[in-house]
């Protein structure tokens, strides 16, 4: 099962990777970030699924900057329903322009690095995008895990504005009634050193 994890994540990355040679435009980004601010829960409002992905409920994304500047990365989920089981990635993140901190490279098992584009931030910092600049894979995420749907629906716009397909996106559910203690597990977390015990 380990083997087959590990080679799903090696193929994402080699997606990632050969996805770069593009004849688009350079990706906007969404200016200078805060990257301190940007630290802690994101809930996964839309996605694109990777395979090891497909499925997802309830997901999270937590960046904690660590002291030698290495953005430590969690992404959970549960695998096809509330109920399910208990999927966990930890890739490492680094900030690749240090001038707006808005873009990342992003590292799944060495030496393979994706692109990570803050493409859209609220000034709250309540609500951002994150895509690829090969207009293929993208997520929608909050601090909270619902957003309006008029919220929804304008962040997609935005992305289709750039040349995104509006079928790459997919509404990750996400319904914690049955999850609240995970939940209150990862907000007294906040922007602290994430556990991956449940």
């Amino acid at each position: 099962m380990k083997t087959l994890l590990v080679l799903t994540i090696v193929g994402l990355a080699i997606y990632f990777v050969a996805g770069c040679a593009t004849s688009h435009k350079p990706l906007p980004t969404a200016g200078k970030v805060d990257l301190e601010r940007f630290m802690g829960p994101w809930f996964v409002i839309g996605y694109t699924p990777l395979g090891i992905d497909s499925g997802a409920h309830n997901g999270v994304e937590h960046y904690h900057l660590a002291d030698d500047g290495k953005i430590e990365t969690t992404y959970q989920f549960r695998k096809d329903s509330f109920e399910g089981e208990l999927k966990t990635l930890t890739p490492v993140g680094r900030v690749y322009d240090e001038e707006t901190n808005a873009e990342w490279r992003m590292q799944f098992i060495w030496p393979f690095q994706a692109e990570y584009i803050i493409f859209d931030l609220s000034p709250d910092y309540e609500r951002t995008i994150i895509a690829h600049p090969n207009r293929k894979y993208a997520w929608i995420m909050a601090r909270s895990p619902q957003i309006s749907d008029a919220h929804y629906e304008s962040m997609v716009k935005k992305l289709e504005a750039e040349g995104f397909d509006r079928e790459v996106i997919q509404k990750l559910p996400q319904d914690w009634s049955n999850d609240r203690e995970r939940l209150e597990r990862i907000r007294k977390i906040g922007k602290g050193e994430f556990s991956t015990e449940e």
